[in-house]
């Protein structure tokens, strides 16, 4: 979700400011994702890279996570939603992991799209996590090494039992991964808009999914005849 900081400096606002219109960007992406069935929406909340930031900055996020997680749960409950989190614990607020902890449960029935928050989230750091489950289960004779194949990485990962992205979208114009869903992403469609995340609607949104619907998907082989 980027250019919340760059759309608030060209209206000669506060970053914090960016941030805080952002949230109605995910507020109208994820009601409109339910409405349209779509199976899984991961949205990158705050990357292992991001603490380099200002202190103000990471805890105005910090806590608008929390609010959004108090107050939109009567919506995430009326559309059926369930909510996962993906990312390294640490360093996120107990009151904030409390609160996210509390919608997950809350929604953990649920059978409609899922709302995955990465938050603390960096690819490599998933990939060597996975690695290091690994190797613990191979030094206490659960898993051979011979046994570890890719539906054994994967089983591993923080995204075990989701499903992998059909479609990136990335607003603000960014032509890079940024660390994201490294191992999920092999064959993921791209799909960029010089819009920044305050500015995506659902219209913007409705044009990413027809343009790749119109995509000619082969996974390394050749198209259809």
């Amino acid at each position: 979700m980027d250019g919340t900081g760059r759309w608030a400096q060209r209206q000669n606002l506060p970053r914090i400011e960016g941030h805080r219109r952002g949230v109605a960007s995910v507020r109208r992406t994820v009601e409109e994702c339910a409405r349209l069935g779509i199976e899984q929406l991961t949205l990158y909340c705050l990357s292992s890279e991001n603490w380099k930031r200002p202190q103000l900055e990471l805890d105005f996020l910090m806590h608008l996570l929390e609010q959004y997680m108090i107050e939109e749960r009567s919506i995430i409950m009326g559309q059926n939603i369930r909510v996962r989190m993906i990312g390294r614990r640490d360093g996120i607020p107990e009151t904030t992991l409390r609160e996210v902890d509390k919608t997950i449960d809350m929604s953990a029935a649920n059978s409609g799209t899922r709302l995955c928050l990465a938050i603390n989230y960096g690819g490599r750091a998933e990939m060597v996590d996975a690695v290091q489950r690994i190797a613990q289960a191979v030094e206490r004779g659960e898993l051979s090494a011979s046994a570890i194949d890719e539906q054994c990485i994967a089983r591993h990962l923080y995204t075990s039992g989701m499903p992998d992205p059909d479609l990136l979208i990335r607003t603000a114009g960014e032509m890079r991964i940024s660390n994201f869903l490294l191992w999920q992403i092999s064959y993921a469609e791209l799909w960029v808009t010089e819009l920044c995340w305050p500015e995506f609607e659902e219209t913007v949104l409705h044009d990413a999914i027809r343009d790749f619907a119109a995509r000619d998907r082969r996974f390394g082989g050749l198209s259809p005849s």
